[in-house]
């Protein structure tokens, strides 16, 4: 990495960069306490994925201009992994490491009460139903594609980089953390940080966003279409 991210410091810019993922979370959570409900159907409207290709163009916006002058290669970690087979396989371990944290974390809330995280998000379908299936191309195109790169942008690479002279352990924790608040859940948000947290690291050790990019997009991609096949 280079000099100028790898190591030297960037406050105004790392603190400007807080102020926007802060006020997603401030945002998300304050839709949750307004009691927003999230429509049953919302995986088959074409509002949907165009509402969230507006949200994700915005949030590009405001990246590319807290990074301006930097270099996007750099900051952004655009750059392809030394060895790809290995980046794969590394991938491939977090994703497995994603699902068995959940899947712990699953059993903890069953000895608590009826708490599911994928239903308090509430992105995911119930199922199939073939007469929208435009709409949901649609939605699964921008969850599946769209929404991993800009996030993976937002925090593996923008923020990774601008937190990382401070530390790398702190940058892939605090980064994770900010991650997981950005969804604006409850029971959901410790699940989502380990994702961060996981997602965090392979960036790290791959030196790249591109295997991020590709674990978050296979985890989104798996998730909707588990939830339409009925095998949820």
């Amino acid at each position: 990495m280079s000099e100028t991210v790898a190591t030297q410091r960037h406050p105004g810019r790392l603190a400007a960069w807080l102020v926007f993922v802060l006020g997603l979370a401030l945002l998300s959570y304050g839709a949750r306490l307004a009691d927003t409900e999230t429509p049953d159907d919302l995986a088959y409207r074409y509002s949907s994925s165009v509402a969230a290709l507006i949200q994700y163009g915005i949030m590009l916006g405001i990246l590319l201009l807290i990074a301006r002058g930097l270099s996007w290669r750099e900051v952004f970690a655009l750059r392809r992994p030394e060895r790809w087979g290995r980046s794969i396989g590394l991938a491939v371990l977090a994703l497995l490491a994603i699902y068995a944290a959940a899947l712990v974390y699953e059993r903890v809330l069953s000895l608590v009460g009826d708490f599911d995280p994928t239903e308090e998000q509430g992105l995911v379908p119930d199922g199939w139903d073939s007469s929208r299936a435009g709409a949901f191309i649609a939605f699964f195109l921008v969850v599946t594609f769209i929404a991993p790169t800009v996030e993976e942008l937002t925090y593996r690479g923008l923020g990774l980089s601008l937190a990382q002279p401070y530390g790398t352990a702190l940058a892939i924790v605090a980064t994770g953390v900010l991650f997981g608040l950005a969804h604006g859940l409850l029971v959901g948000l410790p699940i989502l940080s380990v994702f961060g947290i996981v997602v965090g690291w392979l960036r790290v050790r791959t030196n790249s966003i591109y295997p991020a990019v590709a674990l978050h997009s296979a985890f989104n991609g798996i998730a909707l279409l588990v939830s339409v096949s009925g095998a949820a």
